[in-house]
């Protein structure tokens, strides 16, 4: 039998994990985000932090509140099946952005 304590220590410790993770991949994230030659997502959007920002897509703020994970993962990987007019690329459909990049970019779009 797996005594308290350590049960508690080992469940603190994963949770530690799983944060420290995620404080990673936003930071990642808003590295790719701001990057002009990869997220690029300055062009479009107005995010909290980044210089010289565009207005074609809506400012990017409280969108924790808006969407979960997985709504925010399949809009950076491609808005045009929600949305067939949109003129956000589609980062994962077309290869701009690897999964892990799209993952990072998420954690990030979830920090704001």
């Amino acid at each position: 039998m797996i005594h308290p304590a350590t049960f508690a220590f080992a469940a603190a410790l994963a949770l530690f994990a799983g944060v420290a993770q995620a404080q990673s991949g936003a930071a990642e994230g808003q590295n790719i985000a701001f990057d002009r030659g990869r997220g690029n997502c300055l062009t479009c959007h107005q995010i909290r932090g980044g210089d010289l920002p565009g207005t074609i897509g809506p400012e990017l703020k409280e969108l924790k509140g808006k969407y979960d994970r997985n709504e925010l993962i399949a809009i950076v990987t491609d808005e045009t099946r929600r949305n067939p007019l949109t003129a956000m690329p589609p980062f994962g459909r077309n290869r701009i952005l690897t999964e892990q990049e799209i993952d990072a970019v998420v954690d990030f779009l979830l920090t704001l």
